[in-house]
């Protein structure tokens, strides 16, 4: 049965020392295009579709870090954006297999994608007691991997929307997605298993875990024999799994929902956690929740980034709409060197390109037309690494 006492003390404890973060206000997904032959992808769930190695280029990146380019072979890209999900207008999206086919060009692009789904998989069940409640249909996996997606994080406060029924459906499309879903599972196991990501001959353990201090956490966190997300409230089972993916993969890459809404820079929870993982062997921290483009840099061995916005969503005005495409590279000679021994090593993630974006008046996210709006855009990204405590250079 679903036990409550260990998180909903956690939560206790974190609100009276002033931590908590809010529900979010807005949470909401993008829809995918169809990948073609590249990259793998393997436990725990069915393999995504793969895509070819993207070529470097050596345009600057927004935090103005540049590398020299060096042949395909040698580098290995990730790619991340923020909130996506399918709500209102956006609904269509999510049974066009190719709504999304756009993406392929930048969030696509690199060997490895990742997004946070902030939605219930689901067409039924009951909406349990919060204000904002997002769904979509199981439809909408394709399309995120028709995009060039090759995982998901649900471990995140809508997850669970539509009570115990919409869980069992989010459940049963987990099982038969086209690309890995993370963070969310039958109990705390599988909530906690990585995703075995391989591209460029690195092995990659995603995982996703949710700090954001609401009735998702309380309620629907997965158990020792009960489904939910993955909390990270107490901290200890992410650094344990954490810590095990490090010594059997080459790179630990961490998806968190953290923070406080409408925040452009991190709480102090949000830093601790991110000096913890990085302690405890990740080597790429990312996170969303805020709403916001928040900080990015280096943190000892990690790369960090507090936040990257929404990204598909249904609030196409700005700040809301202010979004990008975080691309991370990454030497594999640095990654499949780290070894055994956590903290030893220098960062395998060796230059960060930030794409501004913008969520457009359909949901969807694009580069600014103008060069204005693109150095306006970018100004966004610097400004908030400034309050970040991250280093901009590795």
């Amino acid at each position: 049965m679903r036990a409550l006492g260990t998180t909903a003390a956690a939560l206790v404890a974190l609100l009276a020392a002033g931590c908590a973060g809010g529900a979010d206000a807005a949470d909401v997904p993008p829809r995918a295009t169809s990948s073609v032959p590249g990259s793998t992808t393997t436990q725990p769930h069915p393999s995504g579709t793969a895509r070819p190695s993207s070529s470097p280029t050596t345009r600057p990146s927004a935090t103005g870090v540049t590398t020299p380019p060096r042949s395909s072979d040698d580098l290995l890209t990730l790619a991340f954006g923020g909130d996506v999900h399918f709500e209102d207008y956006l609904a269509p999206v999510a049974g066009d297999e190719h709504g999304l086919d756009e993406l392929r060009e930048t969030l696509g692009a690199a060997d490895l994608s990742v997004v946070n789904l902030e939605t219930a998989i689901t067409e039924r069940g009951t909406r349990i007691g919060k204000e904002f409640h997002f769904r979509a249909p199981a439809t909408a996996l394709r399309t995120l991997a028709s995009a060039g997606v090759d995982a998901v994080s649900m471990a995140n406060n809508h997850g669970a929307d539509f009570g115990a029924v919409g869980l069992r459906d989010t459940l049963a499309a987990r099982r038969t997605s086209p690309i890995p879903v993370v963070g969310i599972g039958a109990d705390e196991e599988e909530a906690f298993a990585p995703a075995t990501l391989e591209a460029e001959g690195v092995t990659v353990a995603l995982f996703g875990a949710s700090q954001v201090y609401e009735m998702t956490l309380a309620n629907w966190s997965a158990d020792d024999d009960s489904p939910g997300i993955a909390s990270a409230a107490p901290l200890g089972r992410l650094r344990s799994a954490v810590t095990r993916a490090s010594r059997t993969h080459d790179l630990v890459v961490v998806f968190m929902h953290w923070g406080l809404d409408y925040q452009q820079c991190p709480d102090g929870l949000s830093a601790s956690t991110a000096r913890a993982l990085e302690e405890a062997g990740a080597d790429v921290v990312v996170g969303g929740h805020s709403h916001r483009v928040n900080g990015a840099g280096w943190l000892g061995r990690a790369y960090v980034a507090y936040g990257l916005g929404n990204f598909v969503w249904w609030r196409s005005r700005e700040p809301d709409s202010r979004t990008g495409v975080l691309t991370l590279t990454v030497d594999p000679a640095r990654a499949r060197a780290k070894g055994s021994s956590v903290g030893s090593a220098v960062p395998a993630v060796t230059e960060a390109r930030w794409t501004p974006m913008l969520v457009g008046a359909d949901g969807i996210p694009r580069e600014p037309d103008t060069t204005a709006d693109r150095s306006r855009l970018a100004g966004v990204w610097r400004q908030a690494a400034a309050c970040s405590g991250l280093a901009q250079h590795p």
